[in-house]
């Protein structure tokens, strides 16, 4: 007692002093007296919580004592203490220190729980299940949690057992404080089991009714699963078009004559159609703007159809392309585009119109298999190798593609663990003044590693190679080589800055295969804010191989600035080495990480 007087009474002046003082600082509502577990009077700490209002009077300090007390005891029952005594406590003066005496007694264990069935039990191995799904271990402890969580499984399991309308009725705790025991009975009633008609859409828009139920995960006649009515809604949310979609088994009394139980979808288009706006810099790029026009749902299937542009001093295009989600089969996209180019590069210039087919395969919602083809018609002027002269080149590019990328980190803009991977092959048939067949493959992959307590430092790291099989430099045509430098390449050099030139000493020639690596630490400093140091290094070779004794090597540093959905990032770098004329520094501008 003598010790609880103590302080009491410091505490007590310290709250004098305090409230004297221009400002009050937040302080607990009321102290916490008695011996406990260390964990426990951690919590029963933040249900009784802090304020920065001093006390006025005695009456105020009553009052935050009595709380303190109720929350103490909802915290002791809640984690399985039931034998406790709770106290509120004040201290002297007139205006007294507010504190709560505990003492926790015994923590309650669980005995064995048992499930009632209400209207009789289902089949016995849903109900074996059930009883497998509470997962309570007698003697553990009687908390509150487990004892509700364990509820919410057993429904899950039954209702996964085609008992769409289990509920669970009032449950039954004894609490027996002979042996101090906690002994929880559920008691459930599953009604029949339900099986599975077809979807019935209620919307007002254009879908089509017939393209909602070939998303359905289930056949007409299957049992229900709640997994499979939510599959089906994320499906439909994953198209991007809906603005709230509702899928909901329908209610017993309209069941077919058959007994069988349709699915409602209801859905919400979001507005038809969207203008959005993107812009990027580059010391050597210069600024970049995108502007994309989508129409939404035109088909009445989901689909997507845009109309694009983009502006810059390198690439410039105008085109348009159509989105058709879960073509032919759930999770997996079609993409039709088209689109007229124009490119002026260091290395060469290239105007044509190109068309690409693909289809999409996805696994997660960022990792997926691409199949596809596409078709180039262009016209490209570059300086031929060796002799310098200008080469001017129609050519017809057909190619196939093949791309599989899994990603495991948890962002797609700012990755703080994780990794990704990606492979790419693209047959290729070149025709023009000859035909040239060739492959271009690339791999590459990125892994992010955070540090600290609470990972505000993440180092990320990059590798990405690429080869061309078949063919010479001078065979493939210079828009289809392999270059590095730039913002998403090596920072600090210009785009197309690294790696063999021309004998002008100036033309960047390309090459028939790349090495790209970067490392990069990441900083938080505050929620908002963050810095960043990086270094890049690539090469390119003339052969199947990167010239890796010719390796520009780019670092500098950078700012982060948190959007909500995604960082903005202002990088500035510089050459370490391989630098052949040139600015000196580089500035990029963009949203999203780098890699």
């Amino acid at each position: 007692m003598g010790r609880l007087l103590y302080a009491l009474a410091a505490s007590a002046a310290i709250g004098a002093q305090l409230a004297a003082s221009p400002a009050w600082a937040a302080q607990p509502r009321a102290a916490i007296a008695g011996d406990m577990d260390p964990d426990l009077r951690a919590a029963i700490a933040r249900a009784i919580g802090e304020t920065d209002r001093p006390i006025d009077n005695r009456f105020e300090a009553r009052r935050r004592a009595n709380a303190a007390a109720e929350d103490a005891t909802a915290v002791l029952r809640s984690e399985g203490y039931y034998a406790y005594d709770v106290e509120p406590e004040l201290g002297d003066g007139d205006i007294p220190v507010p504190a709560v005496r505990i003492a926790p007694g015994p923590r309650f264990k669980l005995a064995r729980p048992a499930i009632e069935w209400v209207g009789g039990p289902p089949d016995p191995v849903t109900d074996l299940a059930a009883q497998a799904a509470l997962a309570l271990d007698r003697g553990a402890p009687g908390r509150a949690a487990d004892i509700v969580s364990a509820e919410g499984r057993a429904v899950a399991a039954v209702q996964d057992r085609g008992y769409a309308d289990v509920a669970a009725q009032p449950r039954q705790v004894v609490v027996d404080h002979a042996d101090q025991s906690i002994q929880p009975t559920y008691r459930l009633a599953t009604g029949p089991r339900v099986r599975l008609d077809g979807v019935r859409l209620a919307a007002n828009g254009r879908t089509g009714a017939a393209w909602v139920a070939g998303l359905a995960p289930w056949r007409r006649g299957d049992l229900y699963k709640a997994d499979d009515v939510a599959r089906l809604e994320r499906r439909l949310l994953d198209t991007g078009i809906y603005d709230t979609v509702t899928v909901a088994l329908a209610p017993a009394d309209q069941a077919t004559p058959d007994g069988l139980r349709p699915v409602v979808v209801s859905l919400s288009e979001r507005k038809r159609r969207t203008i959005e706006a993107g812009a990027s810099y580059g010391t050597n790029e210069g600024p970049g703007l995108d502007v994309r026009w989508t129409h939404y749902n035109v088909l009445g299937r989901a689909d997507t159809l845009a109309l694009f542009a983009k502006e810059s001093k390198i690439d410039s295009r105008l085109g348009v392309d159509l989105s058709l989600p879960h073509w032919r089969m759930p999770d997996q996209t079609l993409t039709l585009d088209a689109a007229a180019y124009h490119a002026t590069t260091d290395a060469y210039d290239a105007t044509g119109v190109g068309f690409r087919a693909d289809a999409q395969r996805h696994f997660t919602k960022t990792s997926y298999l691409t199949l596809g083809g596409s078709l180039d018609v262009s016209h490209s002027s570059e300086i031929k190798p060796g002799t310098l002269t200008s080469l001017g080149r129609d050519i017809i590019t057909v190619a196939a593609l093949a791309d599989l990328a899994l990603d495991r980190s948890d962002d797609p803009l700012n990755p703080t663990h994780g990794w990704r991977v990606s492979a790419r092959a693209e047959p290729t048939l070149l025709s023009g003044t000859g035909a040239v067949p060739y492959l271009k493959v690339q791999a590459g992959g990125s892994v992010y590693v955070p540090f600290g307590e609470k990972a505000t430092t993440v180092v990320a790291a990059r590798l990405h190679l690429g080869s061309i099989v078949n063919g010479t430099v001078a065979e493939i045509p210079a828009p289809q080589r392999f270059y590095a430098g730039g913002g998403g390449s090596v920072r600090g050099f210009a785009y197309q800055g690294v790696g063999p030139r021309l004998a002008d000493n100036s033309t960047p020639q390309g090459g028939l295969s790349v090495a790209e690596g970067s490392i990069e630490v990441r900083h938080e400093l505050t929620r908002d804010w963050g810095v960043v140091a990086f270094v890049d290094a690539g090469a390119v070779g003339s052969t199947g191989f990167p010239n890796l004794k010719d390796v520009g090597v780019g670092a500098g540093v950078g700012v982060r600035y948190n959007l909500g959905f995604g960082p903005i990032r202002v990088d500035v770098a510089a050459p370490v080495s391989g630098r052949r004329g040139g600015a000196p520094f580089q500035i990029y501008v963009s949203i999203g990480q780098a890699f």
